[in-house]
């Protein structure tokens, strides 16, 4: 019989980044600068990303695709990548962990995304997710000599273990009740075999909604975020926040509207009261923390509660408004942890919020950037933050939610107090001291193109919002 080889084009853009992560790990023993391990791993990034257009089809009979949908997701996990490295170099320099392997684990994870958003079998997306994790886990811990680096490592290994067992017990649920764990063949039984009302299905979307909210940090099953976020380096600690959520997000818009779509309003009775925690938690605990690092973590977690309404909604433009969001809050959340790595030195961490005090009057244009982010975070206009919130809000409006929005619009207007707190410190307060900055070429350019970003999208929107549209129509 015939050996019969797989399309190798949807999946070259892993094929790509596999072997630039591994050439980058074998790497070091020649390069001695590991500023141009880091430059190596920006172009290898850039060639995975050109490509991403000619990758679209179906591989390994179905548990591989690459359409609009993943291809949306794998620019936002390379776009992540980039601005994560170019901001990483002088930050490593500075606590002397400057290591190769460094380089190589952002690749591995982001390889792990990938593998993720184009998963169409479940088995697949679970190799995606541990390959991400274990790298993330390593990565939180990296600053080996610190305490707090090694706890925010332990408490993720540990919780990320029990989000994996969790998924793979509702994958054995689901392969039981439907002999299979590809998703399309899933829904296809699922819909002939009139299982809308079974329990045991119900139960597996409980487990899947539960393993795919701890990687997005939703509520209650946020408790690793704001200690990893605390503890791990900076720069990764912005990987974490926009590359593990975004993944999140890939792998459940996917699972729950390709093979749970035939049962949307029962597994969107799941997540509503998921998204109303989320929000309440993230928002209203915000409100006490002085550390900055915790503060963007909670207010991660209450985005990722923002997001959650898209899928909720369940249709194309719910969707579509939870791809724009994603993108968006990628660059606003990267350009605000740009600011707080310019302020780490040797001798000063610039993590917590009073270190912001008098910043206007010390290094106007650090606090005019760190203003627009807060700005977009807070959702004022004409910040993308804002675009963002109003597509999302109006998308599950239109999905018959309104009720809904306006919890999260309350909820938006208090998290307007922990955003504004940053900007009033530094306009509105006398410095304590003078601050210097540790800034370096690559920060530079980093905080260029998110500060471009969030204004560029949030003038001209339409745009990003109909990639975003063309991504959705996948499903």
């Amino acid at each position: 019989m015939p050996l019969i080889m797989p399309d190798l084009k949807p999946v070259m853009p892993e094929i790509v980044m596999t072997v630039i992560a591994i050439g980058m790990l074998l790497a070091e023993l020649v390069i001695k600068r590991k500023e141009t391990i880091g430059f190596l791993t920006i172009i290898g990034a850039g060639i995975a990303a050109f490509t991403l257009a000619g990758s679209m089809g179906t591989t390994f009979g179905g548990m591989y695709v690459s359409d609009g949908y993943s291809t949306f997701f794998k620019l936002i996990f390379l776009v992540n990548l980039i601005l994560t490295i170019l901001m990483s170099s002088r930050y490593l320099e500075t606590l002397k962990i400057n290591f190769g392997e460094y380089y190589s684990l952002i690749l591995f994870a982001t390889l792990g995304m990938m593998l993720m958003a184009s998963a169409a079998d479940i088995i697949v997306l679970y190799l995606g997710l541990e390959l991400m994790a274990l790298s993330t886990y390593i990565l939180a811990g990296f600053i080996r000599y610190d305490i707090k680096s090694n706890e925010a490592a332990m408490k993720y290994l540990l919780l990320g273990a029990f989000a994996s067992a969790i998924l793979l017990y509702g994958t054995s649920m689901i392969y039981g009740l439907t002999g299979t764990t590809n998703l399309r063949d899933i829904a296809v039984y699922i819909a002939k075999a009139e299982l809308a009302s079974n329990p045991v299905l119900m139960l597996s979307m409980i487990f899947f909604a539960v393993a795919f909210s701890f990687k997005i940090a939703a509520v209650p099953f946020h408790m690793w975020a704001p200690d990893a976020y605390e503890g791990a380096p900076t720069p990764i600690t912005a990987f974490m926040s926009v590359g593990p959520k975004a993944a999140g997000f890939a792998v459940l818009g996917r699972v729950f509207l390709t093979a749970f779509g035939s049962v949307r309003m029962d597994w969107a009775a799941i997540f509503i009261p998921i998204a109303i925690l989320t929000m309440a938690v993230g928002n209203i605990v915000a409100l006490s923390q002085t550390n900055i690092k915790r503060m963007l973590a909670y207010s991660s977690i209450a985005h990722a509660g923002y997001m959650l309404l898209g899928v909720i909604a369940g249709t194309p433009d719910g969707l579509a408004s939870m791809l724009n969001y994603m993108f968006i809050y990628a660059f606003m959340n990267i350009g605000a942890f740009a600011i707080i790595i310019m302020l780490r030195t040797e001798t000063f961490k610039g993590e917590d919020i009073a270190d912001y005090q008098g910043l206007s009057k010390t290094h106007p244009m650090a606090a005019a950037l760190m203003l627009i982010f807060m700005f977009s975070l807070t959702g004022i206009p004409p910040m993308a933050g804002f675009m963002g919130k109003f597509y999302l809000f109006m998308s599950a409006i239109n999905a018959g939610y309104t009720w809904l929005v306006i919890v999260a619009v309350l909820f938006s207007a208090i998290s307007a107090y922990f955003y504004l707190r940053i900007v009033m410190l530094m306009y509105m307060k006398e410095p304590k001291e003078t601050v210097q900055l540790n800034s370096s070429p690559g920060v530079a350019l980093a905080l260029v193109v998110t500060v471009g970003a969030v204004l560029f999208i949030g003038i001209l929107p339409s745009k990003f919002l109909l990639f975003a549209r063309l991504a959705a129509s996948a499903f």
